[in-house]
Order: C-alpha cells, then structure tokens, then sequence
C-alpha cells in the first residue's frame, strides 16, 4: 500500500510529464493555462478514489497524458482532458469552466459529460453514444477526448467487478475501437480490441497469448534470418530501412480463427514483416521508393503470384497506406511483407491527426457529418440508430470501381446493392442486376477488391425487405429503408403458415400480433381453425382487396415431355401473362416433366387466370399452387 506521501509524488510527477510534452509545442500563456486545469481537477477530486484505491486524480492526468503525448492534440483538448470529469463526479458546473477556461473547453467538457435523465430517448448507454457522434456535427476534438478516457480506463479496468468489465469491454467492442479503427487511430483501436477480448473472454486471450509465444520461439532463428536477408539486400541497394517481424495480436488472430474456421495452427500469416524506409533521404516519392523495395525484394525472393495489394494508391478509408506482398524465403513459407515509408508508418499509427492537411481533414469528416444529419433528421430513428452508425465504422473497407474507372470505397463483405447507392439513389432503388468484371450476377452478390461493377436497372424494380439481409452500408440501409416506410402500410398481417392471397376466401384474428394488427388466415388453415376453437371472440371479417401488392406463389406443373414444352411455358408466362419468373426447376422422368415455377401475383382472380392459360398448353395435364416455404 502507497502512503499519502507516494501518492503525491506521483501525481506531480506524471502531471509534470503532461505539462513537459505540451511546453514543445504551446505557448507559455497556454502551458499556464494547462496547469491551472490540472490545479481545479486536483481540487475537484481531491476527496475521491478509484475502485483501485488510488486516487481519482490519477485518470484525469492519464486521459491527458495520452490526448497530449499520444494524439498530440491541443491545449484546450488536454484541458479538457483534465476537466472530463468534474461536471459529472463533483459540485462543479459547466457554467464555472466556462468562466475560468473560456467557452471552448466549457464545451468539450459537457460533450464528454454523461446527462442524468429520468427517462433516456434510447437507453443510457446509447444516449451516450448519440450525444457523442452528434458533437461530430461541430467538432471532432470530444471524441478524442473521450477516446483517451476510454483507453485509460481499459488499461486499468481489473479492478472493476466481471459484471462492469463486461458492460465496459462490450461497450468498447461495439463502438469505441470501430470509432478508433475509422479514425485511422491504429494503436488505439488494436489496444482497445485487445484489451476488451482480455476481460470479455480471458480463457480464449490467455490460450491465443501463449500460443503466440510458443510460435514466436519456433520461428524465431528463421524469421531473424529472413529479416537479415531483406536487410543486406536494401542496405546493398543505398535504401536505408527498419525491418522488423509483427506479430499479429490476440484478437486478431481470434478474429481469423473465427472467420475462417481454422484452429492457431493452421491459421495463414500469423505475423507479418514490415519493411519502413526513410522516406526523407530519398529522392523519389514515396511511392517510387516502395516500389523499388519491391523490386529489389522479388529480385531475391519468389513473389506469389496475385499476392500484390497496393494500399498506396488505394489507400483504406482511414488514411491507411502500404504495400503488401507475399513472399517465399529460404525455409519455404510464404511470408507476408508490408512497405511503406516512415510518414506512411506515422499516419497508420495516428490517423488523420497526423496529417495537418485541413483539406484531407475536412473530406472525411463532411462525408461523415453527412451520415449522421441523415440519421438524425429521421423521426423513426430508434436504437438501429446505432446498428446504422457504427456501420460506418466497419474494420476493413474495399475499392470497387463503375466501368469508368471511378473509385467506390465500401465496407467489406458489402454487395453489389450497397454499391449501387454509394453511387446514387436512383440506381439502387431501381437494380435489377449487374455485371462484375463482365460476368453476369444478382444484385446480391458480395464485391472484392478491385471488382470493376456495371449496375442495370428496371424502373419497376424495387427494394424489398429480404434487401437487409444484403446490406453493409448506411447509405444502403438509409434508403431502402426510407423507400420501404413510404409504402402504404396495411393494418394486418399474413398467416406465415397458409399465405392467403386478396379474392381466396378469408378470416381475420384479433389478439394474435404485438403490435395489435389483424392476423388474416385462409378459412381453412389449420392455425386459424385452432384459434377460433378456443377464441371466437377474436374472429373478425376483413376487406382483404387486391392492391399493388404483390405475393409470391409458386406453381407445380405436371405435362408429358415433348419438343419445345419447356419453350411453350416460358412463353407463356413471361410474353403472354408478362410475369417475372423468380425460379424455373425441371426435372423429367420417363417422359413425365415436373415444373416448379415461382413469380408473384395480385390476387387470387389473376392466379386463376394464369393456371387457366397454362393448363391450355398441349400436354400439360396438372397445375397446382404448392404451400409457400
């Protein structure tokens, strides 16, 4: 245990280490003021400790240790790292920040400052969220903030309880390190995933953790060796480099594990080599440089072939920039390798707050300021708010391209429909389907890297609920859901078991739904049979008419086989009834041809219709409609 005396001395040492790393680069008018935010917290905190027994003061001073030497962010920011608490934990107002430290670190302050209220919009933990992203409306800096407190206390989080630990590393997983990652903040975003794996599963942490040691003293005198080898082949070369071997954390390696259902063991490029050369004693760019690393490395080593990523040109929507090849050394396994040049390096590590650039800045952060004017100007929003938000925040993202060459950044694993709407509304709302790379696919086919999509579109086609389930973008989900919420909505639902159709004869069931819609069943559907056995007083007449609605049948036909059959049925269907088939299956046994054909009707009259026209068909001797799946 640490007297009173211990705890003093290093509160102002590491707060001195705070005003150290801030006097290089503010004025001493600011460095003053930096100070005396330190003086109020101290004082505002004074009586508190942490569920570590320390005392209170000590976050504050880490939340700002790592807004100043980490992010390198400005005085009011790490002032605000110090008052991030004070509002919220001590007598305090936001008024009286105000007035000491001026409106701007007022502000931060009661961005990062959680609102008491007897009843929360969606619950506590989103409302946080909300509060949060919405002051991305106005400034980036309180995001900062309170990435830096969530950082501190995920690295001091063993001394909460395993319920709080919980709370706090699903929190951390589910919005804080995508925010992180889609910053660019790569050290803090694998730090956080990290850290959260290690107290949401510690078994899985400690199990991975060791088997990376285990693989690291295995591979240890042969990695060395390549890494020698890359570096006399540079040094030889005039390009003067680091080269060191990276080992690939917990959980990204659970993450692989998971995706690929592969065991440690059998997991591909569990680290990789990064080779970073000096960019500034060079007189090529850096792109010129990489890509003489390059050839100097195949020179030496086997390249596997389609193995080149160029993240230089195409640089990852969160500034990242690389080129990444796979490699085969002297002990015969590919290795992965990663070039780039010290300021790629850099702003891997910190993001965009490397790059003082206003202009590289502003895009990203319009573009994200966009998204959620959108999602916040909508009256239904509810807690998809966040399903919507940290959408934007995915892990990886992938460069498609329109037929004209123009990029298209999505997230990964998107489809050809969330490519359709990154490039305009209009052409997702009406794909039908598309060509990738020439060949010819549905709209719900998942994109790669460098696919090269042509959308085709059909002013009667639509989006429809099973669309969800292909959607990765917020654009995407936006609009499809906008389009889904402007049709008229009906007061029922359909029987999932019997599927009526407008004209069939029909009843009504109260009482069956949450929402408290009428359920409408066939007269004879067995579920509806049973309930009004045992509650008639919930049976009711409907006005089920035909509308624009569409609803899906299917069709089995049963004809002796002949020449041009199979011509005659499509011909029918599609030219003479002008239906859109959805599926067509044959198949035929000892001249008897069984067809199951599905398309979508208005009504039970249009049905009849249609089995009438086919059943004129010579040889056809059956139709009938098959129960829906």
């Amino acid at each position: 245990m640490r007297n009173i005396m211990d705890y003093d001395r290093m509160i102002e040492e590491k707060a001195q280490h705070v005003f150290d790393v801030m006097a290089k680069r503010v004025s001493e008018e600011d460095l003053e003021r930096i100070k005396d935010a330190f003086e109020l917290a101290r004082e505002a905190h004074a009586p508190q400790k942490r569920k570590s027994g320390e005392p209170y003061i000590l976050h504050p001073i880490a939340v700002a240790n790592v807004a100043a030497e980490e992010l390198m962010l400005d005085a009011n920011t790490v002032m605000a790292c110090f008052l991030h608490d004070v509002v919220e934990d001590t007598p305090y107002k936001s008024s009286d920040i105000k007035k000491r430290f001026g409106e701007d670190v007022a502000n931060l302050v009661r961005v990062v400052t959680k609102k008491n209220k007897k009843e929360y919009e969606l619950s506590k933990q989103l409302d946080n969220y909300k509060q949060l992203l919405d002051s991305l409306l106005y400034d980036t800096r309180a995001i900062l903030v309170k990435l830096a407190d969530r950082l501190h206390n995920m690295r001091t989080l063993k001394s909460m309880k395993p319920e709080k630990q919980m709370k706090i590393a699903g929190e951390t997983d589910y919005f804080y390190a995508p925010l992180a990652n889609r910053l660019g903040l790569y050290n803090i975003k694998t730090e956080l995933e990290n850290l959260s794996f290690r107290f949401r599963c510690p078994d899985e942490y400690e199990e991975i953790s060791k088997e990376i040691e285990q693989h690291v003293e295995r591979n240890r005198h042969k990695l060395e060796t390549f890494r020698s080898q890359i570096a006399e082949e540079l040094e030889k070369a005039g390009i003067k480099a680091r080269i060191t071997v990276d080992y690939r954390r917990p959980f990204s390696l659970w993450r692989k594990m998971k995706k690929y259902g592969e065991d440690f063991n059998h997991l591909k490029y569990r680290h990789y080599i990064e080779v970073v050369f000096d960019d500034k004693e060079s007189i090529l760019n850096e792109k010129e440089t990489a890509l003489r690393v390059y050839c100097i490395l195949t020179n030496r080593f086997k390249e596997k072939h389609g193995s080149i990523s160029n993240y230089i040109d195409s640089p990852k929507e969160n500034g990242y920039q690389s080129l990444h090849v796979k490699l085969l050394p002297d002990f015969g396994r590919w290795q992965e390798v990663h070039i780039s040049s010290e300021s790629m390096a850099r702003r891997s590590q910190i993001g965009y707050l490397d790059e003082r650039n206003v202009e590289n800045i502003r895009k990203w952060i319009e573009k994200f300021r966009k998204m959620l004017h959108d999602t916040l100007r909508n009256p239904k929003r509810d807690a998809r708010y966040m399903e919507d938000i940290t959408k934007a925040f995915y892990n990886d993202d992938i460069q498609v391209f329109t037929p004209k060459g123009e990029q298209v950044i999505l997230p990964q694993n998107s489809t050809v429909i969330d490519f359709a709407y990154e490039v305009h509304t209009s052409l997702g709302n009406h794909a039908k389907y598309a060509r990738i790379n020439g060949r010819l696919e549905p709209i719900t086919t998942t994109l790669r890297r460098g696919d090269i999509v042509q959308i085709f579109t059909d002013p009667e086609a639509h989006p429809t609920d099973e669309w969800y389930a292909f959607l990765h973008t917020f654009k995407a989900r936006k609009n499809v859901r906008r389009y889904l919420e402007s049709l008229p909505e009906h007061p029922f639902h359909l029987c999932s078991e019997c599927h009526p159709i407008p004209g069939e004869e029909v009843i009504g069931m109260k009482g069956a739904t949450k929402d408290g819609k009428v359920m409408i069943h066939k007269r004879d559907c067995p579920s509806a049979i049973s309930m009004a056995s045992s509650y008639g007083d919930d049976v009711v007449s409907v006005d089920f008419a035909p509308d624009e609605t569409l609803y899906p049948v299917t069709l089995s036909v049963r004809a002796v086989d002949r020449h041009h059959l199979l011509i005659d049925l499509a011909d029918c269907i599609t030219n003479k009834l002008h239906l859109s088939m959805e599926a067509f299956n044959t198949k035929s046994d000892r001249g008897i041809v069984v067809c199951k054909i599905s398309f979508r009707v208005h009504s039970s009259a249009e049905l009849k219709e249609i089995i009438k026209n086919i059943q004129a068909i010579d040889g056809v001797d059956e139709v009938k409609r098959l129960p829906s799946e």
